[in-house]
């Protein structure tokens, strides 16, 4: 039998659909997409700057909640709606990752939900301390 978690936390969006926030397992977390909704889940109607920050806040407090950081990350997946906004999302993404950075793709989708403009998915490694 799988040995799952699931892992939950108020400084990140309720997921919007059947879904978790994410799962840890076997000393990795898998992280599902995270959009630029706040904690109140709203849309940030900003740039894509301003939702990259967003979607990487989301991100950094799924992964502290379950007992991980950005430098424990092994792939990030990356959807954005316009591949000329790449550079941009990379301006803000290197802010967050700027030691030894994990594999990475990213790919540009027709839409995502809620009409944003990227969504970032994770796996990463977590410590055995929580």
């Amino acid at each position: 039998m799988l040995n799952r978690e699931i892992i939950s936390t108020n400084l990140a969006p309720k997921a919007i659909g059947p879904y978790s926030q994410a799962i840890k397992t076997n000393n990795f977390v898998f992280i599902s997409g995270q959009i630029p909704l706040n904690t109140d889940g709203n849309i940030i109607k900003g740039d894509i700057k301003e939702q990259t920050e967003q979607v990487l806040d989301n991100l950094k407090a799924i992964l502290n909640e379950s007992g991980s950081n950005f430098e424990n990350s092994l792939m990030i997946t990356i959807y954005i709606t316009d591949m000329n906004n790449f550079s941009k999302v990379n301006d803000v993404y290197e802010n967050y990752f700027f030691e030894k950075p994990p594999a990475r793709a990213c790919i540009e989708v027709s839409a995502l939900p809620k009409g944003v403009k990227i969504e970032i998915s994770a796996i990463a490694q977590t410590n055995n301390d929580k």
